[in-house]
């Protein structure tokens, strides 16, 4: 099994997404919403981390973690438990034999979750900005929604009564013809 190299640091910020196995689209079902709610719950309440922003989309997930400075910071152990929960208890819905190679039989894996993740360690107050920004603007960015304000699955609306973002933050810029050209 191959090793990688995290930057792992206590205190530290990260991005995350997280991908349906052949980007299957169920994350934004009802079902899909509340095992995925519970597993996360559980998992915090065993090995905290603050959940600074978060959008869910029907394929893939973005996320900012914080985790404490005195809270051991290994973000893979806490992802492989959601995973494995939320597979558990949702394995009846969404699991589907075909593309079960040999090995994630013989693991008894499940064909729900891509098998890793994408993780950055954010650097910086401008690096934090960019990534809190891009998950917001995610469901606008895959033409799911014209504004952030229309998706419901994330945590944009909590911003806007933080007075983080305007209501209408985070919308297409779309021109009529004439506009465009000034006439």
């Amino acid at each position: 099994m191959p090793t990688y190299r995290r930057t792992v640091i206590a205190g530290g910020t990260y991005f995350f997404t997280v991908v349906t196995f052949r980007r299957r689209r169920f994350l934004t079902e009802p079902n899909s919403r509340q095992i995925l709610r519970e597993a996360i719950k559980e998992v915090r309440q065993q090995y905290p981390f603050s959940i600074d922003a978060w959008v869910l989309l029907p394929d893939h997930l973005h996320c900012l973690w914080t985790f404490a400075p005195d809270e051991e910071p290994y973000f893979s152990k806490r992802w492989g438990l959601i995973k494995a929960k939320f597979s558990r208890r949702a394995k009846a819905l969404f699991h589907q034999a075909d593309g079960l190679t040999a090995s994630r039989a013989k693991q008894r894996k499940t064909i729900i979750w891509q098998r890793r993740f994408w993780e950055h360690l954010i650097r910086d107050d401008a690096d934090f900005e960019r990534h809190f920004d891009y998950i917001h603007y995610n469901p606008v960015k895959h033409g799911l929604v014209s504004m952030a304000r229309d998706w419901p699955y994330s945590t944009f609306h909590r911003c806007v009564k933080k007075k983080i973002y305007a209501e209408d933050w985070g919308g297409q810029i779309s021109f009529d013809s004439g506009d465009a050209f000034g006439e």
